[in-house]
């Protein structure tokens, strides 16, 4: 999801581009290229599992690529201390003890730092009394302020995604995101608003928009030609490409599963969120596995320290070199 900002003294043209941005739901003319639906879970390293014991994917895991990078530059006193202070931040209950769940949260929120620091941009935006909360009339009126003031200036009936029909959807996906129903969103709720597919529980909130975008007559089912006009438009007439042809063969073999020439809502999920092999879950375990001292499957952060290594640790032949970088703590 875009996160760009929008004001209420904006152009209506200006405007109105920069809401659909937030919500996914820019008008193009219909593509020509395949668009791509599937959600996966991205890549926590480059690298692999190495019996040498370097753990350069383990340390691009738990801190992210980059911050691994900063981590090089750090000397073992210094990565030691840091870590200390991420697990406090790791240990959601503060009862100690780190573990698999909390570890694997944690990685997953590393592995989309890009989507808090995209929120972290816009946030000022909307948060328009300062109270470190977005409510929704806030939001309402940041993004759609213009258009309900002047709706005479949009013509609604030459745009597919109009603001009358965006804002209920807007609406329905803030009260989703608003775990505590008090129509205001803190941070990580704003931040699952923003980008619901990067949350478990706004899962079939996305499949809800996925079916109301390419469900054109509207009968609560993707159909193959559905399917089809979502991926391609027969601008000129000609013969479909190959691609097309076996996208219509994915849709009958793979598609629709209980094979009635049409897809449902769990039809949908099941195409557009695989059951892919949870990375951060096995790398959690192995995390786990591999500095658990005594055996409880959970760990104290004495035996992640003793441990250090292989979460954060480096050989540090570069430290000293870049005296000038700015190692802010994750």
């Amino acid at each position: 999801m875009a996160g760009s900002s929008f004001s209420s003294s904006s152009s209506s043209s200006s405007s109105f581009v920069c809401v659909l941005l937030l919500c996914s739901a820019v008008v193009h003319p219909k593509p020509t290229l395949r668009k791509e639906r599937v959600l996966h879970d991205p890549e926590l390293s480059r690298r692999t599992h190495e019996d040498n014991r370097s753990f350069q994917y383990d340390h691009e895991a738990f801190l992210g690529k980059e911050e691994a990078k900063t981590f090089d530059q750090l000397s073992p006193e210094e990565s030691k201390d840091r870590l200390s202070k991420i697990v406090d931040r790791i240990d959601s209950d503060t009862d100690g003890y780190v573990t698999t769940a909390e570890l694997k949260a944690w990685i997953k929120r590393v592995q989309k730092r890009y989507v808090y620091e995209n929120v972290a941009k816009v946030w000022a935006d909307y948060d328009l009394n300062k109270d470190n909360k977005i409510s929704w009339d806030e939001y309402k009126q940041a993004t759609y302020g213009y258009y309900l003031a002047n709706p005479e200036e949009f013509d609604e009936s030459t745009d597919q995604f109009s603001f009358k029909k965006m804002l209920p959807r807007d609406e329905r996906r803030f009260k989703t995101a608003d775990l505590n129903g008090d129509l205001a969103a803190d941070r990580e709720e704003f931040t699952s608003f923003l980008h619901p597919e990067e949350f478990e529980h706004m899962r079939d909130t996305v499949i809800l928009e996925t079916l109301e975008d390419i469900d054109k007559n509207g009968d609560g089912h993707v159909d193959e030609d559905e399917y089809i006009a979502d991926m391609f438009a027969h601008e000129d007439g000609g013969p479909e490409p190959d691609w097309v042809r076996t996208e219509r063969e994915q849709f009958s073999d793979f598609r629709d599963l209980n094979k009635d020439g049409k897809m449902d809502q769990d039809e949908i999920r099941h195409w557009i969120m695989p059951q892919d092999y949870d990375h951060a879950q096995a790398e959690a375990r192995h995390l786990v596995y591999e500095s658990d001292q005594d055996k409880d499957q959970r760990l104290t952060k004495e035996e992640i320290l003793e441990n250090w290594n292989m979460f954060v640790g480096s050989q540090a032949t570069n430290y000293g070199e870049d005296l000038t970088r700015n190692h802010d703590e994750l």
